[in-house]
């Protein structure tokens, strides 16, 4: 006697290949905006916390070496600039004049912003003065190309020398300046 082994295919109909795909394309449409906004927030958030730890940083060293130091953007790490959206470096101003020479060596330094984000800051750079203090207030400003104040965030240096990280205070999706008044990038 022989015996036949039957075997049994196992797959997908074609209407339950149609529906696993229609599930799969609806949770896409609402998930990929969610992670979008997620890492657009995730990556301007990174850019302030960098920055701030690096002006943080700057008016350390002026307080522990007694000496004028200098935070600003640079293209060539030699002179500073205005435009905020390029790398930024920290040196020791030994002869203050703002302009760091071949004996002032750069003490940090952060990489160039996102090519997605926006930065605009206060001139072409902050100085702290030996006791901690800005020779000036400022404001850098982080924001999203696409100008969308729920992307926007900002860093507020004081005459004190202290550096404030923008807060939502309200809870309104939109962060506000040291006043209260919502943050605009335009």
């Amino acid at each position: 006697m022989t015996s036949y082994c039957k075997s049994t295919q196992r797959g997908m109909t074609l209407l339950e290949m149609m529906i696993a795909l229609a599930i799969v394309a609806i949770v896409a449409i609402f998930v990929i905006p969610s992670a979008q906004t997620i890492i657009t927030q995730n990556r301007i958030v990174a850019e302030v916390n960098e920055t701030s730890a690096v002006m943080q940083f700057a008016r350390n060293h002026a307080i522990d070496e007694q000496v004028q130091t200098v935070f600003c953007p640079s293209q060539d790490f030699q002179q500073c600039v205005t435009d905020w959206n390029q790398p930024k470096m920290v040196f020791a101003d030994l002869d203050a004049d703002g302009v760091r020479d071949d004996n002032e060596e750069i003490l940090a330094a952060t990489g160039r912003v996102s090519d997605q984000n926006v930065v605009t800051g206060p001139g072409a750079l902050l100085r702290f003065l030996p006791n901690g203090s800005a020779v000036a207030a400022g404001t850098v400003l982080f924001c999203h190309d696409s100008l969308e104040a729920s992307y926007a965030r900002a860093l507020f240096l004081t005459l004190q020398g202290r550096v404030r990280s923008s807060q939502d205070s309200n809870n309104d999706g939109v962060y506000e300046d040291l006043g209260g008044t919502a943050l605009t990038c335009t």
